[in-house]
This record gives C-alpha cells, structure tokens and sequence, in this order.
C-alpha cells in the first residue's frame, strides 16, 4: 500500500523566507524544511495498481506555469482552539485550475471526491494547547508576511510513511507544467 498525496513544492528561497517567522509560538511543533509544500489533494492509501495508474494519468495533465507567492497567516480550525497554523496563497486562478484537473484525474480513476472546498496553503506548524490569545499575538506580529513571488512549473506525487514522530515524504513523480512560449 501506498499513502500518497498531490503537491507544489517551494523554492529553498521562499522556504527561507518562511524560516524568518518560524519561531516565537508556544506548544508549536514547526514544519521541517524538507517538508513544506502546498497540498493539492491528499489521497490516502492505494494499493500498487491504483498507484500505477495515478502516477500515469497525472502526467498527462496539460495546465500552464504560473507565478505565485504565499501572503498572510491563519490558523485552522477557524473559530476554535488553534491546531495548524498555515502561510496563505495570494489568490491565483491558476492554483485552482490546476487542483480542479488533479482533483478530476483522481475521480475519474475511483477515489472519492475531496468532500471539503479547496483552501490553499503551506502548514507551518501543528499546535498543541497553544492558547489562542498568544496565536493572535503572533498573528498580529506577523500580519504583513508576504513571499517572494515564484514560478510553479511542476507538481509532484508524493509517497508518505508515518513515523512515531514524524512523516517522511517522497517524490514518486514529477509532472511538468507547460512553459508559455516566447514569441
């Protein structure tokens, strides 16, 4: 069995930029570097053939490069004790389109349907009793963050395994993008 999902890895510099507010939270157990990207779909657990078969009708999804840059901070669930503080996605029509023929590949081949909408992000870290008037405060501090604008011009497969303390991740494959031409 394979645990797999779907994602957009980002530039070490923008990871850097990321590291700069990575800090300062209580009870926050921050991302590792290696694994941050943003999640265009999880899929969960596969056996080989539907691992195959995934793997084959991702690369033949057709969805031009995009720039992107991630701007502001939040945390989930929204209006409740704090569990995953997240860097947001300026919006890009784009994103959207690609995670809506990625989202389509995976119906088509049986998985069910992501039954929550489509929230962009980077998850910078996992809270734990973190109190919600010290996430405020970091929030505050941190309200004007904005990346570095940057070119996504592939997605990635990835295998997970879960380890007792932490997932390991691994690209399993590599979908480019189609480059606009130059006239």
């Amino acid at each position: 069995m394979h645990r797999l999902f779907v994602a957009i890895d980002l530039p070490q510099a923008v990871k850097r930029e990321l590291a700069g507010i990575c800090s300062g939270l209580p009870g926050a157990r921050w991302v590792n570097d290696e694994q941050i990207h943003l999640t265009l779909r999880f899929i969960g657990e596969v056996d080989d053939g539907l691992f195959q078969d995934i793997r084959e009708e991702l690369a033949d999804i057709k969805s031009f490069a995009f720039t992107m840059r991630l701007a502001g901070l939040g945390f989930f669930p929204p209006r409740r004790q704090p569990h995953v503080l997240w860097a947001g996605v300026e919006p890009v029509d784009s994103i959207v389109l690609l995670r809506d023929r990625v989202e389509s590949v995976l119906v088509r081949l049986g998985l069910e349907p992501e039954g929550r909408k489509f929230f962009p992000h980077v998850t910078l870290a996992r809270l734990r009793d973190t109190p919600v008037a010290k996430v405020d405060r970091y929030l505050a501090a941190n309200m004007s963050f904005v990346s570095s604008e940057f070119r996504v011009d592939a997605f990635h497969l990835y295998s997970s395994v879960l380890t007792s303390d932490r997932a390991i991740h691994q690209v399993e494959s590599t979908c480019s993008l189609i480059l606009p031409s130059r006239n």
